[in-house]
């Protein structure tokens, strides 16, 4: 008799033990929040200003979504509530790195207004000698001064475009710096000699 107890109570805890597994159900709570902390982060340009962090957050979320599919849902819960915090932190990291990429964009415009006011130096020298040039001089000088206002306009609304922008113009200078160079280098024509 106390062997059918002890073998009842047996099978009514693994029965309870099965019906619990059974019903676990997908942490669906934490993904909607670990959502709504990826779409903010995304929305406030963490793609571009706090890259790293997003990458990190993302690896958590695919994880969490691998083992949601495995059915380990204890362990995608832990993930889903990994993946919102890592999300948030990236949310929050959008504003530091705006800045930082706002200061290089603006350190890289002023370098470019010095860099060109020198490169005009360098054609008034040149001038008698870029003849030749001196209409893809006018027009890359106009391309320039609009792209450097562009790039200062655009400074405070997209501070990445405004530094790529810089990069563009920077090869300009370049281009030219090395031509007055050369310019400067070769010998003057003589004039002819008049008879």
């Amino acid at each position: 008799m106390k062997q059918f107890k002890y073998f009842v109570s047996l099978m009514m805890v693994l029965a309870l033990a099965l019906v619990f597994v059974g019903c676990a159900k997908p942490p669906e709570a934490e993904q909607k929040a670990a959502k709504t902390a990826m779409d903010a982060a995304v929305a406030a340009g963490a793609d571009k200003y706090a890259a790293a962090d997003l990458d990190a957050a993302k690896k958590l979320w695919d994880s969490s979504e691998a083992q949601v599919k495995d059915k380990k849902y204890k362990e995608a819960k832990e993930g889903y509530v990994a993946a919102k915090a890592a999300f948030e932190k990236a949310a929050a990291g959008v504003a530091a790195g705006k800045k930082a990429v706002t200061d290089e964009a603006t350190a890289a415009i002023a370098a470019l207004e010095e860099a060109w006011k020198a490169l005009e130096a360098d054609a008034k020298k040149v001038e008698k000698k870029m003849k030749d040039k001196k209409a893809e001089w006018e027009t890359d000088a106009k391309a320039f001064a609009d792209g450097l206002k562009a790039a200062k306009d655009g400074l405070a609304a997209d501070p990445g475009a405004a530094k790529a922008k810089a990069g563009e113009l920077k090869a300009v200078i370049e281009k030219w710096g090395a031509a007055f160079k050369e310019m400067a280098a070769a010998p003057a024509k003589p004039e002819p000699k008049k008879k």
